[in-house]
């Protein structure tokens, strides 16, 4: 399938499960819209997948591992080595997000879309486009086509993993020097300047993140990316782990699943989604607001407002799989709790 095969199938959410599960929360004994964000996550989910009677059961977090040749160009603390290094992790079940996913019941799916050097391990999904993108600070990332098929990529994973049942999936990555490449598509399709989108990453000094600055001022300069076309900006300054996110949310609005948003680098993959095909935001949900400073503001461009507010830049998919016990618990009422009619009780109204 094209990319644009899968823009042109995607539709909007199924607004008769939005409205049907706005009419059931107002059934449930308990004051109106008192669960806030959750109640509307769970009202999202529903017309995502079409059906007022939401099932979370099978869910599984995609966490898309790359390098990028930008490290060349000192904007990391840690070496690209270290990508394989986590990758190996997630695919043994050892690393962080596999850890917090245990307790979410939920399965790790780790993807080597674009890892520097072969890795191995029993879970990873081997999906390599290219090992390690080019240093994009002296020319594009990567070239256009590789960048569809990495956002392809993406969509496949989705279609096989909706056909294996998973009705929720969350975004990850893993990829050294995916702040600066995340960052500097959220300078373009932001239109902001590179100093105001850009932050620490895992810890950089500010000598260090004077480096990341001018390293992607270079890359925009060299490459000037087209913000109109978000392909484009991928492609010359963005990152396979970024492109195959990308594809992930238009897996899910093409599967009617929904997938939550984790920090920076997923959110900077939702924009270019929904830049590509708008409709794809109604499938997408904000798990929490990344620490880094273009965090809020790419949830704001999307429309969206993270439940968890908690300062979170760990990546992997964690903040996204933190969400997924609390959207249980809100499911717990939907489904569980008895209505006003059932404890004999007047039902609270909406009031103007």
């Amino acid at each position: 399938m094209k990319l644009s095969e899968v823009l042109e199938q995607i539709r909007p959410a199924d607004h008769r499960a939005i409205a049907a599960a706005r009419a059931h929360w107002d059934t449930v004994a308990h004051p109106l819209n008192s669960l806030g964000l959750l109640e509307e996550a769970i009202t999202r989910i529903a017309g995502a997948s079409g059906s007022a009677q939401v099932d979370l059961s099978k869910r599984a977090v995609v966490a898309m591992c790359a390098d990028n040749g930008v490290v060349a160009e000192g904007v990391t603390q840690s070496g690209q080595e270290v990508t394989a290094i986590v990758a190996e992790n997630m695919a043994r079940g050892t690393s962080s997000v596999c850890c917090m996913a245990r307790v979410a019941k939920a399965d790790v799916v780790p993807v080597d879309i674009g890892i520097a050097t072969p890795v191995d391990g029993p879970r990873l999904l081997r999906r390599n486009i290219r090992r390690g993108t080019a240093n994009l600070s002296v020319g594009p990332a990567m070239t256009r086509e590789e960048c569809e098929k990495a956002i392809l990529v993406g969509v496949e994973i989705v279609q096989d993993l909706s056909k294996q049942g998973y009705r929720l999936l969350a975004t990850g990555e893993m990829g050294i020097g995916n702040t600066t490449t995340s960052a500097a598509v959220a300078s373009v399709l932001l239109r902001q300047d590179p100093a105001l989108v850009t932050g620490r990453g895992a810890g950089l000094s500010t000598a260090g993140l004077q480096r990341k600055v001018e390293a992607i001022r270079r890359g925009l300069d060299i490459n000037r990316p087209d913000p109109e076309d978000a392909v484009d900006v991928l492609s010359k300054v963005g990152g396979l782990d970024i492109a195959g996110l990308t594809g992930v949310f238009l897996g899910g609005a093409l599967c009617h699943i929904p997938v939550l948003i984790d920090g920076l680098i997923s959110s900077v993959a939702a924009l270019c989604a929904v830049r590509l095909c708008p409709a794809a935001l109604d499938y997408m949900l904000a798990s929490h607001a990344s620490n880094e400073p273009a965090g809020r503001m790419l949830l704001d461009a999307l429309g969206l407002r993270p439940i968890i507010c908690a300062d979170m830049c760990l990546g992997e998919g964690t903040g996204a799989v933190a969400l997924m016990p609390l959207l249980d618990m809100a499911l717990t009422l939907y489904r569980d709790m008895s209505s006003f009619t059932e404890y004999n009780m007047e039902a609270y109204e909406h009031l103007t």
